[in-house]
C-alpha cells in the first residue's frame, strides 16, 4: 500500500492547495498515535494546563488594572500600595508561566522534530530510496535540505501555533466577558447596546483578517518558489565542491560562474516577490499594532465622560480589547510564520510521496519487479530477467542463465546496452523489470563501483566499512594494503582524512581491493573497478581477484581487453531493434603470465632523452 499523494513534480502550491495538510498529518501525527503516544500526550496535556493558567493570569491582571486606577480616581492610598504588592506577585506568576510554556513547548518541537526528522531519514535510507530517487524522480530537488530543514519548519510552528490558538480562544472568551461588563453601553439609531465592545471587537477583526488574507493570499506561493530555488543554489554549489578538480582543469570556472550568477539572480528574483508580499502585511501588521491600544480609548471614553464607568472600567476596556484583537487577530500577527510553515508541509509531504510513488513504480514498471530469492545451491541463478527504466521502458529482455561459484564472468556489450544496469539488478539496487534473481542465502556481497566509497573517518573505518573500525585487525589491514600496494598507508590507519580527497582515482581503487581482501566476500560485482588504473596496476589487482579471492564469484563490467584474461567466462549483450539480450556465455582460456609478458614487451621503454618521451 502507497499513501494517496501527489506526483512530487507538480508545484507543491498544488499539493497544500488539495489536503496536503491533511496528508502532512498522517506522516508526523504519528508521533501521538505510535510507541511515543505517552511522551507526546503528557507534553501536550501539561502545555495545554500552563495555557489555561497563563489566561487566569492574565484575566487578574487585568482585573488589578481596573481595581489600581479605581483606587488612584479615588486617592485610596493604601490600596494603592496593597496593589503594588499584589502586582509584584502577579509578575511572578506571568514569569513562571511563561519560563514554563517556554520549557515544555520546545522539549515538544524538538521531541516531534527528532521523531519526524528520524522517520524520513530511516524511509529514505530503507530499500536504497536515496538511490532510487535520483533515477526515478530527478526533478525532486534536494530530499536532504526538506530532512533537515523543511522537517523542521512544518514541525517547530505548529507547536507554537497550537500554544497560540488555544490561547487565543481561551484569552477571547474570558475577555469578551469583561469587555461585556466594563464597557458599558451605547447607543446607536435609538436602540441601546449592551456590551458594545464585543461587537466592535468582532467587527475590527473580522476586518483585519480579511486585510490579511487578501494582501497575503500569494505569499504562501512566493516563499515555496524562494524555498526551491534556495535548496537549487545549494545543490549547484554542491555539484561544484564535488567535481572541483575537474571543473579546475578544463578551466571550467568561468561557465560554472555564469551558471550560478544566472541561479542567484533567480533567487534574489524569489526574496524580492516574498519582500514585496510581506511588506503588504507588514504595513497593515504596523498600522494595527498602533490602532488596536487607541481605538478602544476613543470609543468607550464618552461613557466614561458621562459617568457610565469608572476610570478603572475605562482602562480595564482598553485591555481586554487589546488581549481580544490579540487573540482574535492570531492569524493576522502569524501569516508570514503560517505562509511559511505551509510552504514546508507541502515540501516535507512532497517528499514522502516522492518515497510512496517510487515505490509504487517499481511494482508497476513492466507489471513487475526483479526480486532477490535464496538460491538452491551455492550458484547465482538468473531466471526470466527482464530490466527495465523506472518509466517501464525496456532495457534488457528475458535474460537467463547461471554463474558457478568461483567464476569469473566479464560482462560485455556496446555502450548503453545496459551493462551497469544489470550488475545493479543482481547487486539488489536497481529493482525496475521483471525475472528471479537467486543468490546463495548466506553468501556476503560487495559491489565495487568505478569510485569506492570513501566515508568519513580514520583509513581503518574505510576498510572496515560498513563493519566497525574494531571488527579486524590491525595485522590483516597492513597486508591488505602492502597487497594493493599501498605500503605507504600502513602507518596512518589510525589518522582521518578527508580520503576521497587525499587519494587520487587509482589510489582509491586500490583502497577498494584492499577492502576486499579484508572483507573477503563471497561474491563482488564490480563496475569499472580498474579504469583509473594503468596496465601494470589492473594487473595487480585482476591478480589479487584471481589468487588471493579464487573462491569468490567475480562479475564484472570492463571494457579493457586484456580483462578477459581474468576472468574464465564472458557474457555479452547485443543490442536489437527493440530490445537487448544476453548471450548465455562463452568461456575464456588464456595463459595470463604469457599474455602479461607480451603486452609489457611491446610498450615503449622508458628513455632518458626527454625530447624523444615527449614525442613518443
Amino acid at each position: 500500500m502507497t499513501d494517496p499523494a501527489l506526483d512530487p513534480t507538480d508545484n507543491e502550491k498544488h499539493v497544500i492547495r488539495t489536503g496536503g495538510i491533511r496528508n502532512y498529518w498522517r506522516i508526523a501525527g504519528g508521533y501521538w498515535r505510535g510507541p511515543t503516544a505517552v511522551q507526546a500526550w503528557s507534553l501536550t496535556v501539561i502545555g495545554l494546563l500552563l495555557v489555561i493558567f497563563n489566561v487566569i493570569v492574565q484575566f487578574w491582571i487585568n482585573w488589578w488594572n481596573r481595581a489600581f486606577f479605581n483606587a488612584l480616581d479615588a486617592r485610596d492610598v493604601s490600596f494603592v500600595y496593597q496593589a503594588i504588592a499584589l502586582f509584584l506577585g502577579l509578575v511572578d506568576a506571568a514569569a513562571l508561566v511563561a519560563v514554563l510554556q517556554l520549557v515544555y513547548r520546545l522539549r515538544l518541537q524538538i521531541l516531534w522534530r527528532r521523531w519526524l526528522t528520524g522517520r524520513l531519514v530511516e524511509r529514505w535510507l530503507a530499500d536504497q530510496r536515496f538511490y532510487r530517487l535520483s533515477i526515478a524522480a530527478p526533478d525532486l530537488d534536494a530530499p536532504e535540505f526538506r530532512i533537515a530543514e523543511d522537517s523542521r519548519v512544518a514541525t517547530e510552528p505548529l507547536i507554537d501555533f497550537g500554544y497560540g490558538i488555544t490561547n487565543a480562544i481561551l484569552t477571547a472568551l474570558v475577555f469578551f466577558g469583561v469587555l461585556w461588563s466594563a464597557s458599558g453601553s451605547a447607543t446607536l439609531f435609538g436602540l441601546q447596546i449592551p456590551g458594545f465592545m464585543v461587537y466592535v471587537a468582532v467587527l475590527y477583526s473580522i476586518v483585519m483578517s480579511s486585510a490579511t488574507l487578501l494582501l497575503g493570499r500569494a505569499l504562501i506561493g512566493a516563499i515555496d518558489e524562494r524555498n526551491s530555488k534556495e535548496a537549487q543554489f545549494r545543490l549547484e554549489i554542491g555539484r561544484v565542491r564535488e567535481n572541483a578538480e575537474s571543473i579546475a582543469i578544463i578551466g571550467g570556472a568561468d561557465d560554472e560562474g555564469k551558471a550560478l550568477g544566472a541561479t542567484i539572480r533567480s533567487v534574489g528574483g524569489a526574496w524580492t516577490q516574498v519582500v514585496s508580499r510581506q511588506a503588504r502585511l507588514t504595513w497593515l501588521m504596523g498600522g494595527n499594532g498602533v490602532l488596536a491600544p487607541v481605538l478602544p480609548l476613543l470609543l468607550v471614553t464618552p461613557n466614561y465622560l458621562s459617568g457610565e464607568i469608572t476610570l478603572g472600567a475605562l482602562t480595564q476596556s482598553a485591555a481586554a480589547f487589546v488581549q481580544v484583537q490579540v487573540a482574535l487577530n492570531w492569524i493576522v500577527d502569524n501569516y508570514p510564520r503560517l505562509a511559511e510553515w505551509l510552504a514546508s508541509v507541502g515540501r516535507v509531504t512532497a517528499l514522502w510521496t516522492a518515497f510512496s510513488n517510487l515505490d509504487a513504480s517499481v511494482d508497476e514498471a513492466g507489471g513487475g519487479r526483479i526480486t532477490i530469492e535464496p538460491s538452491p545451491d551455492s550458484d547465482v541463478h538468473i531466471e526470466r530477467l527482464s530490466v527495465t527504466m523506472h518509466d517501464g521502458r525496456a532495457m534488457i529482455d528475458d535474460a537467463d542463465t547461471v554463474i558457478a561459484a568461483g567464476d569469473k564472468v566479464l560482462l560485455t556489450g556496446e555502450s548503453g546496452t545496459g551493462k551497469s544496469t544489470l550488475i545493479r539488478a543482481i547487486a539488489g539496487l536497481w529493482p525496475w523489470g521483471a525475472g528471479v534473481i537467486r543468490l546463495p542465502e548466506t553468501a556476503t556481497i560487495a559491489f565495487l563501483p568505478q569510485r569506492p566509497y570513501m566515508p568519513l573517518g580514520t583509513l581503518r573505518q574505510v576498510l572496515s566499512y560498513p563493519k566497525g573500525d574494531e571488527a579486524y585487525s590491525d595485522a590483516s589491514l597492513a597486508e591488505a594494503l602492502r597487497r594493493c600496494g599501498l605500503k605507504r598507508l600502513v602507518a596512518q590507519l589510525d589518522v582521518e582524512e578527508k580520503w576521497d580527497k587525499v587519494l587520487s582515482g587509482g589510489e582509491q581503487q586500490r583502497v577498494g581491493f584492499a577492502r576486499l581482501l579484508v572483507q573477503r566476500p563471497d561474491i563482488i560485482i564490480m563496475d569499472e573497478a580498474t579504469s583509473a588504473l594503468d596496465s601494470n596496476g589492473q594487473d595487480a589487482m585482476m591478480d589479487v581477484c584471481h589468487e588471493d579471492l579464487a573462491r569468490s564469484t567475480v562479475i564484472s563490467v570492463g571494457h579493457r581487453v586484456e580483462l578477459e584474461e581474468y576472468h574464465n567466462r564472458k557474457l555479452t549483450l547485443h543490442r536489437h531493434a527493440t530490445r537487448v539480450e544476453m548471450d548465455s556465455g562463452e568461456g575464456l582460456k588464456h595463459n595470463r603470465r604469457l599474455s602479461r609478458l607480451l603486452r609489457r614487451s611491446l610498450r615503449p621503454r622508458p628513455t632518458s632523452d626527454p625530447a624523444a618521451a615527449i614525442e613518443r
